[in-house]
């Protein structure tokens, strides 16, 4: 490190504006940089960035100009952002899906405005009203988690409406395939209801790109619904990232699914089913690690993504799970948490769930509460608590969430009910290290930090006594 260079001014540092003074009195160097530009090729590295570890050790992934620039014009081809449009960057531009987000506005000469943290999304989305911007899934939940938790306080005709709108929209499809009579109804809504929705993302977005994480298809439906377009999309940084994306048009779209390959990527299904890809969206490889590099990408060129998927009506991808997630109950029988997970993230009381139960007689989880919304019903039902960890471990509390775990269970088969569980005190975050920047469930990490509690639940009662 050479210099530090700081937009406030401080003594201890170099201010920026010296970098733009330095290239005013250096324009001599002009020739010299476009020497340099000619010897810089397309198969060249442009970055590494780091995968966020979330099944295992963290790997630096190098990406080439090349990598990174078909995906952004393919993808940019999908949003058609215009010269008079704003988009607004919510995620760390650290991770893959926000660079290829940014590269793909700027190519297509869109404005990019930031937002300064999550905290002020909503603020930022309200100043700036963009036509569009990229978002993982939890981001949505939330939302959707804090008009669900101002819509319980609705009263008479008011919550009566707001439902009738959020059942309607529950039942959405395309095309107008419900009918003339729900297509009216859902007029109907959009006036009354879903235009509030709209109106809090600023009023003016076209469409929103969704990826990192499995999209419920409940939340995709309502928000199809309310006009709220969610472009469902899948890749990993490895893929720079993006394999296959649903577009604005019903030819390349399908709800549900993370659409259609992109163009110039490559797709296919391996016997087991875990989704195979080729194209120059393709890493270069994994840094100093010539192993990985090997076992990732085969001898015909083909990278496995190790995501488990089908193709529906021959074209559109559907991920069913992440092949080193699917795990065996004692019994023999695979169990698939992600899709669980999902399931059981529509309740508004649970912030996140992991599914557990490797080698176990049955499958339980950890849940880890929308506290928010958990506080609103301890106090509606008279519970009195000085702390989290209280409300965590009241008798009460447990009925509460026995209840939703009945309900949810009944959508699953028998070996994926959830048997037993657990409700800890700690909200999941990426500062806190139990979720990634895309906030995924780092399963290592939470299996480690629970393991007495994991331990309890399967009755292993050496692992207690002993701390193991």
């Amino acid at each position: 490190m050479q210099n530090i260079y700081a937009f406030d001014d401080f003594p201890e540092a170099k201010n920026w504006k010296e970098i733009l003074e330095s290239g005013k009195k250096n324009t001599d160097k002009k020739n010299e940089v476009e020497e340099i530009k000619k010897t810089i090729l397309p198969t060249d590295a442009a970055t590494l960035i780091y995968t966020s570890g979330t099944t295992g050790n963290s790997k630096g992934v190098i990406l080439t100009h090349q990598n990174l620039m078909s995906n952004a014009i393919s993808v940019s081809k999908v949003f058609n952002l215009q010269p008079n449009h704003k988009y607004l960057s919510i995620l760390p531009v650290c991770h893959v899906g926000e660079r290829m987000g940014i590269y793909q506005t700027q190519y297509s000469g869109c404005s990019i405005y930031y937002s300064e943290n999550i905290g002020t999304i909503a603020r930022d989305l309200a100043d700036i009203k963009p036509e569009g911007f990229g978002t993982v899934p939890r981001i949505l939940e939330k939302v959707y988690d804090k008009i669900m938790g101002k819509a319980e306080q609705l009263k008479g005709m008011k919550r009566t409406l707001f439902f009738w709108a959020l059942n309607l929209g529950d039942k959405y499809k395309r095309d107008g395939k419900n009918g003339l009579w729900y297509e009216f109804q859902l007029w109907l809504a959009n006036k009354i209801i879903f235009n509030k929705w709209r109106a809090a993302l600023g009023g003016n977005i076209q469409s929103i790109g969704v990826g990192g994480a499995a999209l419920q298809p409940k939340l995709e439906r309502i928000f199809w619904a309310a006009n709220i377009k969610l472009l469902n999309m899948y890749g990993l940084t490895e893929t720079s990232p993006a394999i296959t994306i649903n577009h604005l048009n019903s030819d390349e779209m399908k709800l549900g699914t993370v659409g259609c390959v992109l163009e110039n990527v490559q797709l296919k299904l391996a016997d087991d089913g875990e989704i195979l890809v080729k194209g120059p969206n393709v890493m270069k490889g994994y840094y100093k690690d010539e192993t990985a590099t090997a076992d990732a990408i085969d001898k015909d060129g083909w990278f496995h993504t190790g995501d488990i998927g089908i193709l529906e009506e021959g074209k559109f991808l559907r991920i069913t799970d992440r092949k080193k997630e699917l795990f065996k109950l004692s019994n023999g029988k695979y169990v698939s948490p992600q899709m669980i997970e999902n399931i059981f993230k529509d309740s508004v009381y649970i912030d996140q769930l992991m599914v557990i139960g490797e080698g176990e007689k049955h499958t339980s989880a950890i849940i880890s509460p929308n506290y928010e919304a958990l506080k609103k019903w301890a106090s509606e039902n008279k519970i009195d608590y000085k702390a989290d960890e209280e409300l965590a471990a009241n008798k009460d509390v447990y009925s509460h969430y026995q209840k939703i775990v009945n309900t949810f269970n009944k959508q699953l088969s028998h070996d994926e009910h959830i048997k037993r569980f657990r409700i800890i005190s700690e909200e999941w975050t990426p500062q806190s290290g139990e979720l990634s920047p895309t906030l995924k469930l780092k399963r290592r990490i939470i299996k480690e930090k629970y393991k007495f509690v994991i331990a309890e639940i399967f009755n292993h009662e050496e692992e207690i006594t002993s701390g193991k």
